[in-house]
Formats: structure tokens, sequence, C-alpha cells
């Protein structure tokens, strides 16, 4: 069911949406990208950008990301049961572009976008030594998502406690994590949207008392 009326749009989704392009991911967004790191037990290594992606849990902390079709990463983390995720930033946004190409599962994404791996501490997974901010993961949880039908989708949600955690010192100003000096680029909508933060744009808010 779709109705238009002066002021808003509705759709139903599993009856389309009646627009150029679907807008779910527009209106859900931007959001933080999951570039992740995985390899194979071979030790064969993948690195790929995931726009469902985000920080669930404190403590312990526990991040997470979707997997639309049971991709490299999926196979590799169901292997060893370790990933990493590396802060996609605006100086890195043309290699992480380059690290999504679809190319078979040995080909080796941090060669294909020019980019080097680097020893993690607690994790036999590297992580991007170009990124300035990076997360060493241990998996949690591998779950397979299903519809309010009850019938399973072919999306995997992976869920991954931080072990480890890497952050360039200049990013830190007084022993405060500065997160507009990082660059972090977010996935909008559309086929190719992307949003850079910066402290132009930042306020302030404090939860009441």
């Amino acid at each position: 069911m779709m109705s238009s009326n002066d002021d808003f749009h509705y759709y139903e989704p599993a009856k389309g949406h009646g627009l150029p392009h679907d807008p779910f991911n527009a209106m859900v967004g931007p959001r933080p990208i999951g570039w992740i790191s995985s390899q194979d037990e071979n030790g064969v290594l993948n690195l790929a950008p995931y726009s469902f992606f985000n920080a669930f849990n404190y403590t312990p902390p526990i991040v997470g990301f979707a997997s639309i079709g049971a991709k490299d990463s999926l196979h590799n983390i169901r292997q060893t049961r370790e990933f990493g995720w590396n802060l996609a930033t605006r100086p890195l946004a043309e290699r992480m572009n380059q690290s999504c190409a679809a190319v078979p599962p040995e080909v080796n994404e941090f060669e294909l976008a020019g980019l080097t791996p680097v020893a993690s501490k607690q994790i036999a997974v590297p992580r991007v030594a170009e990124s300035p901010v990076s997360f060493e993961c241990r998996l949690t949880q591998l779950i397979q998502l299903e519809g309010v039908d009850g019938v399973p989708v072919q999306t995997w949600l992976v869920l991954g406690e931080v072990v480890g955690v890497h952050i360039a010192r200049h990013l830190l100003k007084n022993g405060i994590y500065d997160t507009a000096a990082a660059q972090p680029i977010l996935r909008g909508g559309g086929p190719a949207d992307y949003f850079e933060i910066s402290s132009d744009n930042m306020f302030r808010m404090f939860r009441p008392r």
C-alpha cells in the first residue's frame, strides 16, 4: 500500500516504496562504516567495507556488522572467530572504496587498495596501518536474521567483543578522543552518497538531570 498527501509519502516495504531509489538506507543515516579486516584459516587476507555497522555495548565493548549475503568476511570469521575494524576516513575514502570491489576470495584487498597490513596484538588478523583507529575483535555471536514471518533471510549479524584498541596519538587532545579530527566518513543513501564529519557542525547537549 502506498499513499501520498501534501505532507507525507507512506509505503509498506513489502509492497514496494514507489520511489526512484529505496530510501531506507538514506533515512537510517548517515551510518558509520564497518571496514572489516579478516583472514581465512590459511591466512588469506580480506578487507571489506560494510554500511550496516555500529557499536552496541560499553562493557564489554561490542561492535557488529551485517553481511547481506554470505560474503568472504563472514566465511573467514566463521573459521577464525576474529576480525578487525578500521576507521574509514576522508583521506582513505578512495582506497576504502577500492576494497569493496567484487573480486574472488583469493584476492588480497589490502594489496588491491594499496594498504598496509600490520600485526595486531590480541588477534591474528592484521589491521590497516594507514587507519588512525582500529579495533581488534573476537566473535561473540553470529546470527542469521529472520523476517516477522520467522523465515530466515540471507543476512547475518556478526557481533564481536573489542579486545584491543589502537588510536593515533594526535587524535587524543588532553586525553579526549577528537572525533572530528579523525575525519571519519559515513555512508548515506543512494548508490554513492557519503558524508564527512567536521567540527564546524558539531553541537553539544548534556543529559537532563
